[in-house]
């Protein structure tokens, strides 16, 4: 059993191998306001205000803007804030890693999500598998991929589209899809339906799915990434969509990122993916709980 100092140094080591490997490949590791005007609504993402702003959810607004002003490889590794958000895998504030590639698409993410957890499990935890659930994972042997539709199909006892349509996907990903993840190697969970990727663009050949991927390892989602959509017009539906199933659920809308939505045209092709940190560190000290990778819980303050 990894005591809590042990937890502590891995979990440095784990941030620091991060900035190396980002370091190495040129990217630019920025910073951005935690306090704005406006997070991208998400139906089931509840923001904390800040005064007049919100703590952000995510630096994705910032940072995308910035892929706007010309820079085309830049990281960032900062806090993120997501009211009424507890559990084993979550905490209402938490440690996150954005990064995002201009004239890129949810494919070389994929490529930097497989070198990414290599360089990190030689630079913590050596070329050995690492064990989670129970399972022997092996880290530098790249990924397995499935299709949402593939996974559905293989997995579920419902079609991708029906799930979508009586409600039941979000429920039938966790009971079925998450515990058949559980593998020997990372996997990558690629094209999910549209209605399910409100800042993705749609696939070329394919409009009724989105280039959005879920990286797990062991059954643990790690990061979310996608093909940026940048189309300013149906952006702004998406959102607008969302702020009216906030409403049917009974929640407040949300202000619209205007800046963001504003500059998008200027958006080259882009991807972008954010990876938990804490749950990152979950999976290198073999734990279930995230209260076991930080320094103080909630409930400790």
């Amino acid at each position: 059993m990894m005591t809590q100092h042990k937890k502590l140094i891995l979990r440095s080591s784990v941030i620091k191998s991060i900035r190396s490997f980002f370091e190495a490949k040129g990217f630019l590791e920025v910073e951005t306001p935690q306090r704005i005007p406006a997070n991208a609504p998400e139906e089931h993402i509840e923001p904390y205000k800040s005064g007049d702003l919100y703590l952000h959810t995510s630096p994705e607004i910032c940072m995308k803007r910035l892929l706007c002003r010309g820079h085309d490889k830049i990281f960032q590794i900062c806090r993120c804030w997501r009211s009424d958000e507890r559990g084993s895998k979550h905490v209402p504030e938490f440690t996150m890693l954005e990064w995002y590639r201009a004239n890129s698409t949810y494919v070389d993410l994929m490529i930097d999500c497989e070198e990414l957890l290599r360089h990190v499990a030689e630079a913590c935890c050596s070329t050995a598998p690492i064990s989670y659930n129970a399972k022997s994972i092996a880290m530098n042997n790249g990924a397995i991929f499935f299709t949402v539709d593939e996974a559905f199909a293989t997995f579920s006892d419902a079609r991708m589209e029906d799930a979508v349509k009586d409600g039941s996907f979000d429920e039938r990903m966790v009971t079925q899809i998450e515990p058949a993840l559980i593998q020997d190697k990372p996997v990558i969970l690629m094209d999910y339906p549209i209605e399910m990727a409100s800042l993705a663009r749609r696939k070329p050949g394919n409009p009724l799915v989105a280039e959005r991927f879920e990286l797990y390892a062991g059954g643990l989602e790690l990061a979310n990434g996608f093909s940026e959509l940048n189309d300013p017009v149906e952006q702004r539906e998406r959102f607008s969509h969302a702020n009216l199933k906030r409403a049917a659920a009974g929640f407040s809308p949300l202000p619209l990122p205007e800046p963001f939505l504003q500059e998008l045209a200027m958006l080259p092709p882009s991807a972008g993916i954010a990876l938990g940190i804490d749950r990152l560190v979950m999976l290198f000290a073999g734990t279930n709980s995230i209260d076991d990778v930080l320094a103080f819980t909630p409930e400790q303050l």
